[in-house]
């Protein structure tokens, strides 16, 4: 369906197509490109960000924050007054490895730098954090904590009762199936309680989208367009998040680049440095034999030196 994009993404991709399921946010390019498992959902999350204009989002799980940004970027760009909150120990798990202070400073750097009128980083465990908001207050809710099925299960419920009347709930990795993954299973049980107000893409390791209560039109003929064709919805936003990986791929690309040039030029420098200091004692020697050999005792003991010379030549 979708008939062409910007050169791999370098800028906002600008050919659109007519279907309801994608609108102008979807071809937006994410500003903040960090590490992530989510980059091939960013333009699904500009265009709900778009279609839902939720008074409040929370996320569970940030990471380095590619998700939490992308939605942030969208709030800023349309104008929307929406309180953002991402929660998070910023200490990693089984699943995403375990990290240590320096990505929970990078997502603070950036949140600071970029969101910090709307947005709120919360280092906590999501149990701790939720009496932070009031019941029937977020209106959209991004889960992506820890990945078994008993925890996946433990952050809808915690959070259940927080969620407004109308609201959305994506779950990031219901596409996954290995390595204890169980949000799959979570997600197959939304799906028969919730028939009409779910749909799953399966790109990018699977994003699970639930509508709760009475959705504004655009939610509305998403769900539907998800219900009659599917593999079209999937197939437009599979190549819009293709899109955006490729740039996240050349990124990540000059930034090593990048990083080996700076290592290189570290070690010239350090070739250098050493070079700088051998010549120094280098010199230190040569002034310190001209000083020796220039001295009265060096001058005075010459013919004792040469007696020394002819006895060892014997």
């Amino acid at each position: 369906m979708m008939r062409g994009a910007s050169a791999l993404g370098l800028g906002d991709i600008t050919t659109e197509t007519p279907v309801s399921w994608v609108g102008k946010a979807s071809y937006w390019s994410p500003t903040h490109v960090v590490p992530s498992a989510w980059h091939e959902h960013a333009p699904f999350a500009f265009w709900l960000v778009d279609a839902l204009r939720p008074s409040t989002f929370v996320e569970l799980g940030s990471h380095n924050g590619f998700s939490y940004f992308a939605v942030c970027e969208a709030v800023q760009r349309l104008g929307l007054d929406t309180s953002c909150s991402a929660i998070d120990s910023w200490e990693g798990d089984e699943h995403a490895g375990f990290y240590g202070d320096d990505v929970y400073r990078s997502v603070t750097e950036i949140n600071e730098a970029s969101y910090s009128g709307f947005s709120r980083l919360i280092r906590s465990y999501f149990s701790d954090a939720v009496d932070q908001f009031e019941d029937g207050s977020i209106e959209l809710l991004h889960i992506d904590g820890r990945h078994r099925y008993e925890d996946a299960v433990e952050d809808f419920e915690t959070y259940r009762p927080k969620l407004a009347a109308t609201a959305v709930v994506i779950f990031h990795d219901t596409f996954e199936f290995e390595r204890g993954f169980g949000v799959h299973r979570l997600w197959a049980e939304l799906c028969e309680r919730y028939p009409d107000s779910t749909f799953q893409f399966e790109h990018g390791h699977g994003l699970g989208v639930l509508g709760l209560g009475d959705l504004p039109q655009p939610l509305v003929d998403f769900f539907a367009a998800g219900r009659a064709d599917p593999d079209a919805v999937r197939a437009d936003y599979a190549r819009l998040g293709a899109v955006v990986t490729a740039r996240a791929g050349l990124m990540q690309e000059r930034s090593d680049a990048l990083a080996a040039v700076e290592r290189q030029e570290a070690e010239l420098g350090a070739v250098r440095l050493h070079a700088t200091q051998l010549e120094i004692e280098l010199q230190r020697a040569r002034d310190r034999f001209t000083e020796v050999t220039d001295s009265t005792v060096w001058r005075a003991t010459s013919p004792l030196r040469r007696l020394v010379d002819r006895a060892r030549r014997r």
